[in-house]
Order: C-alpha cells, then sequence, then structure tokens
C-alpha cells in the first residue's frame, strides 16, 4: 500500500523537546525544517518508513502518532463531522477493536465523555455505511488506539503506530518501588551531552569516557547507557502498535530490523552501576541480561558513601537518588531505626529529612575528596538540594519525572589540589 506523506507527533516529557528534535533529525535524516519542537513534543512531515524507523530507534518519543486531521469545531456535531469524514478504513479493518483516548486544553464543551463518544460514534458509522459491520471498542485491549486533542477552538485526531508506550523497552521484569521510566533516563544521558551532544553531535560516548550511576536501582540509567554505548536500537524486543495497521508491509520492517541489529558494535565507553541493596543489584543484573547489555556494563553492590571510582580516567557520575522514604536504600546514614518499633509519625518525618540531610552531605564530602575531575549530574524535586550538599551548580535543566517537576543539577567536581 503506497501512502502519501504524514505528519507525525511525538509527545515527550517538558523539558526535552529540543533534544527529542536532534533526535528526530538523526534518526531520519529528514530537513530540519520539516521538524518542529512544540510543548511536550515534536512534529515531523515525514513517511510511513519514518514512522517506523522512530518506533524503533527513538530513544525520547513516548509514542510516534500519525495526524489524520487537525479542524476547527464549535461544538459536538462538528466533532462526528470531522471524524466521520476521516478514512478510517484505510488503517484498519472492521474485524479489529479500537478505543479513543481523549484530551483536552481549554475546550469550551461541558462533557468530554460525550466528545468521545461522537466521535467514536461518526467512527462506526463510517465502517458501517462503507462495510456494513461495525469495529468494537475494546478500553483494555483494544488493537488500535485512536487519540483525540481539542483545545479552544480546534480537533486533532491522531491514529497511534507505537501500541505500549515506548519506555516499555520490553526487557524490565524486576524493578524496584520507584523505577525510573527509560525515556527519562535517556533524556538525561542526553541532556548531560553523554549520548548527545550540542546541535546534535557526539556526546562524550563517542569519546570513550565513564559512565557511573552510584545508586542505579534496578539499573535503567546504566542499561540504557550500555545499550547507547552498544548502538542498540531500543525498540529490537519488543512488538508495535503498527503491525496491526493495513499500511503495514512485513519485508520493509524486516529490512529496518536487519540493519538495526547488524549496525550493533562492542561498547565505545565503559558503564558502571552500583546500588547498597543487593537485592537491586540482582534485579539489575538480570534486566541487563534481558537487555542484551550484561557484558557492556559493571553492575556491583557498594555503599554510595565508599564506592572508589570505577575507572582511573574522570566521567560523569549520573544519578537519580533516593528521597523521602527511599532514602533509607541510600546508604549509611539511613541505618538508623530500622528495629523496634520506631518513633512517632511526626518525628519519623523529620528524622527522613535529617537522614537525607546527613546523607547527601556526606555524599558531597565523598564526590569532594576522591572523585576530583567527575562531572556529577543529580536528578531531584529537592530545588534546595545543592545547598543541603554545600555544592555549587554549575547548571540545572528543569525536568519532569512524570507528574514530579524536576531540576537535573550538574556540579563540576575540582581535581585535588
Amino acid at each position: 500500500m503506497s501512502m502519501p506523506a504524514l505528519r507525525l507527533f511525538l509527545p515527550c516529557a517538558a523539558g526535552v523537546e529540543s533534544w527529542l528534535r536532534e533526535e528526530v533529525l538523526r534518526i531520519t535524516g529528514a530537513n530540519p525544517e520539516a521538524c518542529r519542537a512544540h510543548r511536550a513534543g515534536v512534529t515531523l512531515d515525514a513517511h510511513w518508513r519514518d514512522a517506523l524507523l522512530l518506533n524503533l530507534h527513538s530513544r525520547l518519543a513516548q509514542r510516534v502518532l500519525v495526524q489524520l486531521v487537525h479542524q476547527p469545531y464549535r461544538e459536538e456535531q462538528d466533532l462526528y463531522a470531522i471524524a466521520h469524514a476521516v478514512p478510517w478504513e484505510e488503517w484498519f479493518t472492521p474485524r479489529q477493536s479500537f478505543k479513543i483516548d481523549l484530551t483536552s486544553q481549554h475546550s469550551p464543551l461541558k462533557s468530554l465523555n460525550f466528545a468521545a463518544l461522537r466521535i467514536k460514534d461518526a467512527l462506526v458509522d463510517r465502517f458501517r455505511a462503507k462495510a456494513g459491520v461495525r469495529p468494537d471498542v475494546d478500553t483494555r485491549f483494544a488493537q488500535v488506539r485512536v487519540f483525540a486533542h481539542l483545545t479552544a477552538d480546534h480537533l486533532t485526531l491522531y491514529i497511534d503506530t507505537s501500541g505500549e508506550p515506548l519506555f516499555k523497552r520490553g526487557w524490565r521484569e524486576d524493578k524496584g518501588d520507584a523505577p525510573l521510566k527509560e525515556t527519562l533516563a535517556a533524556a538525561m544521558l542526553a541532556v548531560c551531552g553523554w549520548s548527545q551532544g550540542e546541535g546534535g553531535t557526539e556526546g562524550l560516548m563517542a569519546q570513550g569516557v565513564p559512565l557511573y550511576d552510584p545508586c542505579c536501582g534496578s539499573g535503567t540509567i546504566a542499561i540504557e547507557a550500555a545499550q547507547m554505548a552498544c548502538g542498540m536500537a531500543p525498540g529490537l524486543q519488543r512488538h508495535f502498535g503498527f503491525e496491526r495497521l493495513r499500511p503495514f508491509a512485513a519485508p520493509l520492517w524486516q529490512e529496518l530490523r536487519g540493519a538495526a541489529m547488524a549496525a550493533q558494535h562492542p561498547a565505545r565507553a565503559p558503564v558502571f552501576g552500583s546500588d547498597v541493596s543487593h537485592r537491586m543489584v540482582d534485579f539489575a543484573q538480570r534486566n541487563a541480561q534481558r537487555a542484551g547489555v550484561a557484558a557492556a556494563v559493571n553492575l556491583r553492590g557498594g555503599d554510595a558513601l565508599q564506592r572508589m571510582p570505577p575507572s582511573e580516567t574522570p566521567g560523569i557520575l549520573l544519578l537519580n537518588p533516593p528521597y523521602g522514604e527511599r532514602i533509607e536504600a541510600g546508604g549509611v546514614a539511613g541505618t538508623q531505626r530500622r528495629g523496634g518499633r520506631g518513633p512517632a509519625p511526626a518525628a519519623r518525618e523529620q528524622a527522613q529529612v535529617q537522614e537525607g540531610e546527613d546523607f547527601f552531605l556526606q555524599l558531597a564530602a565523598h564526590w569532594k575528596r576522591h572523585f576530583g575531575g567527575w562531572t556529577a549530574w543529580m536528578l531531584t524535586p529537592d530545588l534546595k538540594l545543592p545547598g543541603r550538599m554545600r555544592l555549587k551548580e554549575s547548571r540545572r535543566t528543569p525536568m519532569w519525572n512524570g507528574p514530579i517537576e524536576c531540576r537535573l543539577f550538574r556540579f563540576d567536581l575540582l581535581p585535588p589540589k
């Protein structure tokens, strides 16, 4: 099936748009004028092949959506008319189930549920008129997902080509209490300059600069970095929504996957991870095995307050440290009061704050003493953390960890005199 030019939309976490745009240009080789960054996403004028490539190779996008229509509306009946005019039969068949995901921003309509219902009615009525049969709605295991977005005066309809969100790489089965999404780990690696340089140039990884996560948990940052170091496409171990759409052609997909597998190579830079919890290290090692990078990442148990630099060459420290109740996983500063009945809730909350300050103050002292010449990057929702650590950040980048607004702080650790 020959496909005309498409308008793609790739949503991403707020704050990551410029890095996603550079990644999209690198993956597709598109004209820079055809790719634009917006709030929480990037649009690209492209072709069907590019949609498959981006699903396979993008580490920063949450999904790859094909825009089907973008038109003004005033009332619910307008939504029906716009959706009814879309040639849905070119994308899927009435034998496949679907669901509508509706979001809005400043829409004047009173009921978003009713708005979604009108779009659904238009879709099934068109199939009934064209084929005499309608597809079923399945809100849990739909084979096809349609995304609708309402602004104050426009309706945009998309068809999803990803299926499961792209952060689900297919290798993480073992995880801790507060796992970092793989897309956010990839964004941290881009922002710190390890995986991407300025303007889409090669990052520090290409120079062999080591990367170390001393609070690695189940290994998300370290495994994501190791896959990058090996030139491994993040989508090689999973299936995608486009495999169920009518434009899908198996030979093209096999060609793209084959090229991605042939492009893998030995790691271009060493990657290290450690965690005070040996259970977490076991999780990370199993995840690394499933991700195909067990030989490319060095994972060890050890307290972040005691572990020495894992390489003689200074590199990048990159971590999403424990905070709140997770501070006990940090190290020896969180070892108090683990037996007995413990203090009252108010006292426990105050003690956690004190433990956190002790841990981060000790961590900063440990870095100053032993990690001179390294650059430390830390993602945290605590905007006052540099002051608590008595370190002066050289850069702060706003990032979102789900609904939590965070900062990625950079600390330049001076070599010892």
